[in-house]
């Protein structure tokens, strides 16, 4: 069979059950699917139901039968489904913080800077002129408020065992950010990530400029570099497992053969191919069919 709906429930919610796995087999055969026997992936949190039919109209069967409850629904390709490159964004995906957020927090801007950050999440203001402008707000703010930042940095749930789990399958893992490089060094130390990518703020006399090192890495940044990392591996974008939350990182989402929405803003989860509303990072090992006994948590 050529593809597979994957249910994955939110931790610490109501558990996927017999009930909840009836509903959704129900829904796929109403509208016409052909399906094997369920997969757990994890008992009562994940499972697998390999069908024929059409994907789309399959998927939004089963989550229109689902709705309300913490269940994601995703369909995927049964062939190459466990990708050898993750790209991910780091804000508000593998970190649960906004970091410039916070760096204006400290410089005394914080309301403005957040409404142009959420501007700018929603894909309604250019994202390079975003960033500069909010930087220039940031002008005279000294070197330690960056680590101060930091150190409040909170990983998302699952992001350690998404990056380690893929690694040892042999996956390269790049952590491709359009924040701040202060931050993306610490997080791929910390999470194992193989490379980070991310913008440098201009200094001098231990305070910032107010500038951004050009050029900005921004969605066509984050596109080529998915790119340039692929051909590097001898792979294709089929072959990549994208992830990310806001507008910038729709380029990058919608070239990978796995592009996911995780806690997506509206542009972005409309358009990619799988969104993740309710479960952690560890969702994107089950969407790649790992069971829960091959996840690498330490």
């Amino acid at each position: 069979m050529p593809d597979v709906l994957v249910l994955i429930a939110a931790p610490r919610a109501q558990p996927l059950d017999h009930s909840t796995l009836a509903t959704a087999i129900e829904a796929m055969r109403g509208v016409g699917a052909r399906i094997e026997s369920p997969r757990w992936l994890a008992p009562g949190e994940a499972v697998d139901l390999m069908f024929d039919g059409a994907p789309t109209a399959i998927a939004a069967a089963v989550a229109g039968m689902l709705a309300g409850r913490a269940i994601d629904v995703a369909t995927v390709p049964a062939a190459g489904r466990r990708k050898r490159l993750l790209i991910a964004d780091m804000d508000s995906t593998i970190i649960e913080n906004e970091t410039l957020d916070e760096l204006a927090d400290a410089a005394g801007v914080g309301a403005r800077v957040a409404a142009i950050t959420a501007r700018s999440m929603r894909g309604e203001i250019d994202f390079a002129d975003a960033l500069r402008e909010r930087v220039a707000m940031l002008a005279g703010l000294e070197v330690a408020a960056l680590a101060r930042t930091a150190a409040r940095m909170r990983l998302s749930p699952g992001a350690e065992t998404l990056v380690r789990t893929m690694r040892r399958a042999g996956a390269t893992t790049a952590l491709v950010s359009g924040g701040f490089r202060f931050c993306t060094d610490l997080v791929r130390a910390r999470v194992g990530f193989d490379l980070d990518q991310a913008n440098d703020l201009a200094l001098s006399h231990g305070r910032l400029t107010g500038k951004v090192v050009e050029p900005v890495l921004d969605g066509a940044a984050k596109l080529a570099a998915l790119q340039r990392l692929a051909a590097q591996c001898n792979l294709t974008p089929a072959d990549c497992l994208a992830v990310g939350d806001g507008a910038n990182d729709l380029p990058m989402v919608e070239a990978a053969g796995l592009g996911v929405a995780y806690r997506g803003k509206p542009i972005l989860a409309a358009t990619a191919a799988v969104r993740i509303d309710h479960a952690d990072l560890t969702a994107l090992l089950y969407l790649q069919g790992y069971t829960k006994a091959e996840f690498v948590t330490a």
